[in-house]
């Protein structure tokens, strides 16, 4: 007999307590659902609006959320709070716009686009590719948008310029400069570009993009079994003069990363004063040169991979990393910052991502249980079904979250 036979066999009131446990619980799913299908009561309609816009219901609102059909209705209703753009979803934004994840940095075309895409539902999972960028309408009276300069954004924060009404649609293309097919999103907005394109080798766009829209640092994805042929030549093979340093560490991130990062071989941000934390400048972007920040300390490893175009590749579709769900109907591979940008934001770790961080933010807590991680699957499948609506992930999440 086992150990585990013999622990089950010493003490079989164990197994009647675990039947009865499994019982409740799906009692409390039951209840649970119920309550999602019903109208919410006052104090939990007041409990939806605070964790959607941040705010207490007038009385107004609050009789119409309790005379909603069901609580997700109700919570969409809250959506519709100008509170819900201009605090809540510039919060959740925020620190994906800067190295330092902090929420305390100024308004700008990355942050300003994720609140517009989420007001206008356009799909989030086109965050990453899509030819986009929100702008301040003509009658929010703020300057006009630059490539080289952050002041319209600055206005829309020193006037108090509600977003949720003043913010329009635009295309990067016809803004920044950049072809239509060499944009990507957030990632080529200009916050983006200041704040992971300057300096550096470009690796910090790609790890960042990770981190803020798959919710995997490179430390969760290392895998030492990819090849090493296409990480670069500044990246030594005797750290400290150790190989196997390079071996059981080094190569489990650039292995994966090098070879998609190479997507952005293009792009760079120009500051006005390189010598200065000023970030006053533009993205830069040369069709068929490669910038030669992919070619510094490129003596450190001669016999290393020499970039010579944009050309990227997933690696990470086989090994371990299998499991972040990428898209069978995509190549894996493909040249530019678009194509990876679609490769990225069509994974099951993107939609995980945003929909797990909404119920956190909704919740106040992560999932903890066996039903809130069955709440997230909904949510997650529900995110796809409602074309990728990051208003129906938040609805659900607060409708969900109304009893605690």
């Amino acid at each position: 007999m086992t150990q585990s036979a013999r622990r089950t066999a010493a003490t079989p009131n164990l197994v009647a307590r675990a039947v009865r446990a499994t019982i409740c619980a799906g009692a409390l799913a039951l209840a649970g659902a119920n309550a999602l299908a019903a109208g919410p009561n006052a104090d939990q309609a007041t409990r939806i609006y605070n964790r959607i816009a941040g705010i207490p219901p007038t009385a107004a609102q609050l009789a119409q959320l309790t005379a909603s059909s069901d609580a997700v209705s109700a919570a969409l209703i809250a959506t519709n709070d100008p509170a819900f753009y201009n605090n809540t979803i510039r919060n959740l934004a925020a620190p994906w716009t800067n190295r330092d994840q902090s929420v305390f940095v100024p308004l700008n075309d990355y942050t300003a686009t994720v609140i517009g895409m989420v007001k206008d539902n356009v799909p989030f999972n086109t965050l990453l590719s899509a030819d986009l960028v929100y702008i301040g309408d003509s009658a929010s009276g703020v300057p006009a948008y630059s490539a080289s300069n952050n002041a319209m954004y600055d206005a829309l924060d020193t006037n108090n310029v509600d977003l949720s009404v003043h913010l329009v649609s635009s295309t990067q293309s016809a803004l920044s400069g950049i072809p239509a097919a060499a944009t990507a999103g957030v990632m080529t907005t200009r916050g983006a570009a200041s704040a992971f394109f300057i300096n550096g080798t470009n690796r910090a766009m790609f790890r960042f993009t990770m981190l803020n829209h798959l919710c995997n640092d490179l430390q969760l994805v290392m895998d030492i079994t990819r090849p090493p042929d296409r990480i670069r030549q500044d990246v030594t093979r005797s750290p400290g003069g150790a190989s196997t340093l390079f071996l059981t560490n080094c190569i489990g991130c650039h292995s994966g990363m090098d070879p998609m990062a190479q997507a952005f071989a293009y792009y760079n941000f120009t500051a006005t004063d390189p010598t200065t934390t000023d970030t006053t400048g533009q993205i830069v972007y040369t069709a068929g040169q490669v910038q030669p920040k992919y070619h510094i300390n490129n003596t450190n490893f001669p016999q290393g991979f020499n970039t010579m175009d944009d050309a990227w590749e997933n690696r990470w579709r086989a090994g371990p990393n299998y499991i972040l769900g990428w898209s069978a109907t995509l190549p894996g591979s493909g040249n530019g910052a678009k194509s990876l940008g679609t490769e990225l934001e069509s994974s099951a770790a993107f939609a995980s991502c945003q929909v797990t961080r909404v119920f956190k933010d909704v919740c106040l807590r992560a999932p903890n249980s066996s039903a809130d991680f069955t709440q997230v699957n909904s949510m997650i499948s529900s995110f796809q079904s409602h074309n990728y609506s990051l208003r129906q992930v938040f609805a659900e999440g607060a409708a969900y979250c109304m009893g605690n």
